[in-house]
């Protein structure tokens, strides 16, 4: 049960699925451990929420039997309790949140291990923006450009773009809403958010911005690189 405390000082706590295959990007293995400015992708991701004082702590969960972080010593508690999909692998992670001592009422940030470019200011600017938030919400970035419906590989109608807006990651959202939401989901959403909404919640949308991108594609690799080189200048 929550403490007193913990509902009037609720903790950060940050979780990081790290099970996926990437079997978009075309590379060899899973690709948050392909190496980008030198490093790991993962680590470029850790390495930002690392950054933030307030994250009590960061919870990476990977495949059972997935070596790397083995090989590579990370401050992070790493979890193999990866599932099928990332709903269940984020679900397992909270779960080990609770085991270690992390509260219904605390704040829990998901984040794609994959979107690398993630800054300390972006992660302090979800947390300013939710902390007071009866729902929570996550970063994302307005639709720049005109959405086409596709039937058949041809463009058979122009969609609405003021509305719409790309989801991003981190999602924050309290540990106990967010096990309740994903339980109910059935695994069957793609982001924390949707199951959020399917609660009947409506999260809040913190902008983010175009450098917040996921590495999905084999150009996403290069870019991704540029833009980290481009801030150490």
């Amino acid at each position: 049960m929550p403490t007193s405390d913990s509902k009037t000082n609720p903790r950060f706590y940050a979780l990081v699925p790290c099970a996926g295959t990437g079997s978009r990007a075309g590379t060899n293995g899973p690709k948050q451990y392909e190496r980008i400015a030198g490093h790991p992708m993962v680590w470029h991701t850790l390495a930002a929420f690392g950054a933030v004082r307030r994250i009590a702590r960061t919870v990476v969960v990977v495949a059972p039997g997935d070596g790397f972080f083995e090989r590579n010593h990370t401050s992070a508690l790493v979890v193999p309790c990866g599932g099928p999909t990332r709903a269940a692998s984020v679900a397992n992670g909270l779960y080990e949140l609770k085991r270690v001592g992390a509260t219904e009422h605390d704040w829990v940030l998901v984040h794609d291990a994959a979107r690398c470019l993630i800054t300390p200011a972006l992660i302090d600017a979800l947390i300013d923006a939710c902390v007071h938030d009866e729902v929570g919400g996550l970063l994302a970035h307005k639709l720049p450009d005109t959405l086409k419906r596709e039937e058949g590989g041809r463009s058979v109608q122009t969609l609405e773009r003021e509305d719409k807006w790309l989801a991003q990651t981190p999602q924050m959202f309290r540990i106990g809403m967010l096990m309740q939401a994903l339980e109910r989901s059935g695994g069957q959403v793609t982001d924390e958010a949707a199951a959020i909404e399917a609660l009947g919640h409506r999260p809040l949308l913190v902008p983010g911005g175009a450098q917040n991108f996921k590495v999905t594609y084999p150009d996403d690799f290069a870019l991704a690189e540029a833009v980290l080189k481009g801030r150490l200048r």
